[in-house]
């Protein structure tokens, strides 16, 4: 380990990973900043991914560590593989150390490491990475599935455009994006301890990490400078996965896009209470009683209302009034609705943009 320094151990769960793990362990040994150690939990191996590993372990210029493991089916998933092979990893760095994660079939860019330490040194107690798929195999991808992807990720953007204006986060300045993905996590020791390690889950494991370090007001930052690409293949490794998605909608396009998104007036209106509570929360704490309109815009009690807003975390308050309020239940996009969703929020963002010139 390195003397004076966060220990930087990066985690990757591997399962019959023979054709990838050879590209995945070389782009973290071409990094500008070196991890001191990676921890690859091979998890119900079938194949020869371990001997490949080992053949190319006295070559790296890190310590790779094996970790060997059959879960019993019941719990055969990528969301305990992942958890496990992060909690081992917790185990290496220490108190002070930083976790990195990525999968076993990603390339990590060259500065993938430094740029994740970078924005931790920055402040950040968690880094999201954007995660790119690999331009030839995406090329046998047919052409209306990159035209849906495009269209989701269109609307996904401009509402996050929005959300940056009118409820800005100081730990996540814009420019960034909104991916919370598995391929590409860094997180301190610390952060990671706080709230209890990776949920124990069968898949969305990383989604439900950010969302729990949210709940504590960790300082989340979804840095478009740290990357990484990943295959697209349709015989993927982790149930309910990408591939799985992939295969699905090569013969027929879903019916609703991913659950993530929502309608863009919903958007609009859950990022304006998010932005009203988060001023009325830091109030109440200020010893100022909340606004009473507030609760009933919500459609919530107001005893109530009052009794989730006395949380010492804002992203604590935050979630239980989202999860109670009648106004704030989440409903699904079509892929048929997205160009009129898409240009109704192109409409709110620029008619918020005449009103930010106009106010200054």
């Amino acid at each position: 380990m390195r003397h004076n320094k966060r220990a930087t151990i990066v985690a990757i769960p591997a399962k019959n990973e023979a054709d990838r793990i050879g590209p995945s362990l070389s782009a973290l040994a071409l990094q500008t900043r070196k991890p001191d150690a990676v921890l690859l939990l091979l998890n119900n191996c079938t194949d020869n991914t371990a001997a490949i590993a080992r053949t190319l372990s006295a070559r790296l210029p890190y310590r790779l560590q094996l970790r060997t493991i059959t879960f019993p089916p019941s719990v055969a998933n990528a969301g305990n593989a992942r958890r496990l092979a992060m909690e081992c990893a917790a185990g290496l760095a220490g108190g002070d150390g930083v976790l990195m994660t990525t999968d076993a079939d990603a390339v990590v860019a060259p500065d993938w490491v430094e740029r994740n330490l970078l924005a931790i040194a920055a402040g950040a107690n968690v880094v999201c990475g954007r995660v790119m798929v690999d331009a030839i195999e995406a090329a046998r991808i047919p052409l209306h599935l990159h035209a849906d992807d495009a269209l989701e990720c269109e609307l996904t953007a401009v509402l996050d455009r929005i959300a940056a204006r009118l409820d800005p986060d100081p730990a996540d300045p814009w420019p960034r994006h909104t991916e919370a993905a598995g391929a590409s996590l860094a997180v301190t020791v610390t952060a990671f301890r706080h709230v209890g390690g990776i949920p124990a889950m069968a898949s969305g494991e990383d989604r439900a990490f950010i969302q729990a370090l949210a709940r504590l007001d960790a300082r989340i930052r979804h840095d478009p400078t740290v990357a990484v690409t990943v295959s697209c293949r349709t015989e993927g490794r982790a149930e309910g996965g990408m591939a799985d998605t992939i295969r699905r909608r090569i013969i027929r396009q879903d019916e609703f896009t991913d659950a993530s998104l929502e309608p863009t007036a919903d958007a609009y209106r859950r990022i304006d209470f998010r932005r009203r509570i988060r001023l009325a929360w830091r109030e109440r704490w200020a010893g100022y009683p909340p606004p009473v309109d507030l609760a009933v815009d919500l459609g919530i009690p107001d005893a109530e209302f009052r009794a989730m807003l006395n949380r010492r975390f804002f992203g604590t308050a935050w979630a239980n009034i989202e999860a109670s309020s009648p106004f704030l239940a989440r409903r699904r996009v079509r892929f048929t609705e997205l160009p009129g969703q898409i240009a109704y929020a192109r409409q709110l963002l620029a008619e918020q943009a005449v009103s930010d010139a106009v106010g200054s």
